[in-house]
């Protein structure tokens, strides 16, 4: 795949479609458990102090766009590049496209874990409506807590392992459903895992997507903070921030680094 790399973490630079045909490639071969997770801004902060969550990103199968400030890190370290990043790939664009994919070729098993039974019991019913050939055949809804004890997490891999899906999504939100996946990987005998936190809420309509104005505008984030600030106040107010410094440091130290280079060849 098609990729760039961004302060050392492998992002897809292959465009929706692309990635959504390498992952259903992955749902034909059924050879190994392989995942796709989402790189934005805030992750990549998190990740910097989070080394399990580091290496959940770098060791996925697939790693997408999901963020315009990686589209801004791509255009202003690799502006030369042709295969710098020109397209956002959000979760839930990801999850839709692969659902009509699936609906269009095959019948696929689904199993979702995570959020709660009410958000559960609705994404099934508008699946069931918008892609009828795909099966559910689960859902789990763990306890709502930071980590999961040795016996909660069996239970969850044993519900899944009896299910049989052919695809697991999993929103258990960023950072802990990275990890869980990195964690229980070798259990799970699924071709294709999906980390798509929010996507949950998005689809069940429990929230708000932000419209294709602001999508568009690059600014997604902007009407969904204005409803949650205390909730995304660190996202879009500290982590944002720092991330530009990172693009701005690297762009120096690429600059200073092509004027050596330059230099040393006189």
């Amino acid at each position: 795949m098609q990729s760039v790399n961004i302060f050392g973490y492998r992002i897809s630079a292959a465009g929706l479609e692309r990635d959504v045909a390498e992952a259903f490639g992955w749902v034909e071969k059924h050879d190994t458990a392989r995942y796709m997770a989402t790189a934005n801004p805030h992750s990549l902060v998190v990740a910097s102090k989070d080394f399990v969550f580091q290496a959940a990103l770098k060791k996925a199968d697939l790693l997408i766009p999901d963020g315009t400030g990686i589209i801004l890190a791509s255009k202003f370290l690799n502006a030369s590049d042709p295969k710098k990043i020109k397209e956002k790939v959000a979760g839930y664009d990801f999850f839709v496209r692969f659902s009509e994919i699936a609906e269009q070729n095959r019948v696929l098993r689904y199993y979702f874990l995570g959020s709660s039974e009410n958000v559960l019991s609705l994404i099934q019913s508008r699946l069931h409506r918008d892609y009828p050939t795909i099966e559910v055949c689960g859902t789990y809804s763990p306890p709502y807590r930071e980590r999961f004890s040795d016996e909660e997490n069996q239970q969850m891999l044993d519900a899944i392992r009896a299910a049989r899906p052919d695809v697991l999504w999993v929103g258990l939100t960023a950072p802990k459903q990275e990890k869980w996946i990195i964690e229980n990987l070798s259990k799970l005998d699924v071709p294709f895992i999906g980390a798509i936190g929010a996507v949950f809420d998005f689809y069940a309509g429990v929230k708000t997507r932000s419209s294709l104005f602001w999508q568009r505008l690059g600014l997604e984030w902007l009407p969904r903070f204005l409803r949650e600030p205390i909730r995304l106040w660190e996202r879009n107010m500290k982590s944002a921030p720092v991330f530009l410094c990172w693009i701005f440091r690297e762009k120096m130290r690429l600059s200073v680094s092509a004027g050596k280079k330059v230099r040393k060849n006189r």
